[in-house]
């Protein structure tokens, strides 16, 4: 069972199966151990799988909800069980307590009535009713994502620290490699790297302790550089845990309890890591390249210190040497005054790198690991989202949340690229929306008493007007064109890149009889195209278009019927009649 009581001494044993650790909390001395145990009853229906709780440290928050509990309710009198309480015993408690409190509580209370049916109607009517410290929103402003100089630094820093300390490691490994029994064959460099590759990592007080003084003071400043290049310290741990944040921009906590089981390789460059997010469930997330390389050296890295690591920790992610704490060998996770003083304290590759962890304004730069995610979210490269259904980025975030947290938390260059993107899309929006300018006659004078208003618009003399309506001099695939080097679809003065579809909705397009057998043949490839593709992924590409050519060629067929039935006889429908890329052609 994922949580089981235990009577003496009175506690209870938990499992996480996320984590897929164990821990045992006690109670402790109480004045009441009878409602002491009810309320681990009812804690122990609220684990998981019979309830939502499956992380240590929310449980052992319950466990110190229990202990008040019990003991503030003692001091106003009551010492018998659940079945004792009274509704205004309990009212009286739960309009003093905070949120906090009143919730967990109230959870177990009401988990405990469901196991034992114990408690009186009224005060059962109570529990299920309404909490008197309803929980508000927090009232604080969203993680500010960093600037991108900010993150440029933080990322350059982090890997100053990995490529020096990891030359360093490998010139420890060939050292080792070199090295023979000091004891025998001196106190050197090489042969001190040999013996601590064969017994591990020690303090200088036990180096001292061990093996004499006369041979502490010939190492005495062999022994600490020798145990930071063959064994990874908190420092490196953190540069090889942030800078992973950076690439991939998993939630903190979920970095933190990562295991070694939790890296499922497929294949020798792809890796699939699943971790645990506090407030959904488990997840995994594709590592890219870089992020694969990265893991693939911290593994190597950390090997021999994984390999001095208790048989039950050993399967920890980011196992690191703490002298004189954690029994040396640590898997436990980085407390914020690490990375505080990992921040402040620098590193030697850093300073001869000449760079510095600063903020843009000079200060020192605060690292904030929720601040890392956010930034991640901030600058994912949405060009693999174009055409999603989805309306977040994150599918566990509504849009409401995303635009409070994310969207709206943006670097001025983001936000002039956002408002560029928003000017473009209205102006597409009202090219779309103008009617296409279709031709019945190859008359330039009743193209110009017909269409005033558009020729004024275009800006066109009549000798433009002549070449587009009399001939073939300014012809794209499915029309002719006001102005090749408008610079509409492409750079000024650059002859447009466009694909042939895209004329269709161009507002410097005019559509001609001459013109009849391409749309013909473009409306047969968007049929061909619809066949081939998911609706969904059609209208997207090219639903608009394909709209925009069924009007034009409605307009050519009620003003000559017989037009589009002559230009059929040279349609034959393969992607060959089209200028196709070869990954735009058809299967069929």
């Amino acid at each position: 069972m994922p949580a089981e009581l235990i009577d003496e001494p009175l506690g209870i044993e938990f499992v996480s199966t996320a984590r897929r650790t164990t821990a045992t909390v006690y109670i402790g001395k109480t004045c009441n151990p009878q409602l002491a145990r009810e309320m681990l009853i009812g804690l122990c229906n609220l684990v998981h799988p019979h309830g939502p709780i499956d992380e240590l440290k929310t449980f052992q928050q319950y466990v110190t909800a229990i202990r008040r509990f019990v003991a503030e309710l003692a001091e106003r009198g009551h010492t018998g069980g659940a079945a004792d309480l009274s509704r205004a015993r309990l009212a009286e408690y739960w309009m003093s307590a905070g949120n906090a409190r009143e919730y967990k509580t109230r959870r177990m209370v009401a988990a405990l009535d469901r196991e034992t049916f114990v408690l009186r109607p009224d005060v059962r009517a109570l529990v299920g009713g309404r909490h008197f410290n309803p929980q508000r929103r927090r009232d604080k402003r969203p993680s500010v994502p960093y600037t991108e100089g900010e993150w440029q630094r933080l990322q350059q820093v982090c890997r100053a620290i990995i490529r020096a300390t990891f030359a360093e490691h490998h010139a420890a490994l060939a050292a080792a490699e070199r090295g023979r029994d000091p004891r025998e064959h001196g106190w050197s460099f090489d042969n001190l790297c040999w013996l601590l590759g064969q017994h591990g990592p020690v303090t200088w007080t036990a180096f001292d302790r061990e093996h004499g003084s006369a041979a502490g003071k010939a190492c005495i400043e062999l022994l600490p550089r020798a145990c930071t290049a063959l064994f990874v310290d908190t420092n490196v741990a953190l540069a090889y845990r942030l800078l992973l944040g950076t690439y991939i921009g998993v939630v903190p906590d979920g970095i933190e309890a990562l295991g070694v089981e939790d890296l499922d390789w497929a294949g020798d460059a792809t890796i699939l890591l699943g971790y645990l997010k506090g407030r959904t469930t488990t997840e995994s997330v594709t590592l890219n390249r870089r992020s694969v390389r990265l893991v693939e050296q911290w593994l190597e890295h950390s090997a021999p210190t994984r390999n001095l690591a208790p048989p039950e920790t050993r399967a920890k992610l980011w196992t690191r040497y703490v002298p004189g704490r954690y029994d040396d060998v640590a898997t436990v996770p980085f407390t914020s005054g690490q990375v505080t003083e990992w921040a402040e304290r620098g590193h030697p590759a850093v300073t001869e790198a000449g760079l510095a962890l600063a903020a843009d304004d000079g200060s020192p730069l605060r690292i904030d690991r929720r601040r890392i995610r956010a930034t991640f979210t901030s600058l994912r490269d949405r060009k693999s989202w174009f055409g999603s259904t989805r309306s977040t980025v994150d599918p566990n975030h509504t849009p409401a949340v995303e635009g409070d947290n994310y969207l709206t938390a943006t670097t001025p260059a983001q936000r002039d690229a956002v408002e560029t993107i928003i000017e473009n899309s209205q102006a597409d929006l009202l090219r779309k929306a103008q009617p296409p300018i279709v031709l019945s006659t190859e008359s330039t004078v009743e193209l110009v008493e017909r269409f005033p208003d558009t020729i004024r618009a275009m800006g066109l003399h009549d000798t433009t007007v002549t070449e587009l309506v009399n001939t073939a001099n300014r012809d794209v695939f499915v029309a002719a064109c006001a102005d090749q080097l408008s610079g509409l679809h492409g750079p000024v003065g650059k002859p447009c890149p466009a694909r042939p579809w895209v004329c269709l909705l161009c507002p410097l397009a005019i559509f001609t009889p001459r013109h009849a057998v391409n749309l013909l043949r473009m409306q047969a490839f968007f049929a061909r195209q619809w066949q081939q593709l998911p609706s969904a992924q059609f209208m997207v590409l090219f639903g608009p278009y394909a709209q925009r050519i069924d009007a034009i060629l409605a307009a050519f067929r009620d003003r000559d019927p017989a037009l589009l039935v002559r230009a059929a006889r040279d349609v034959a429908d393969i992607d060959a009649e089209l200028p196709l890329l070869p990954e735009e052609r058809t299967t069929s």
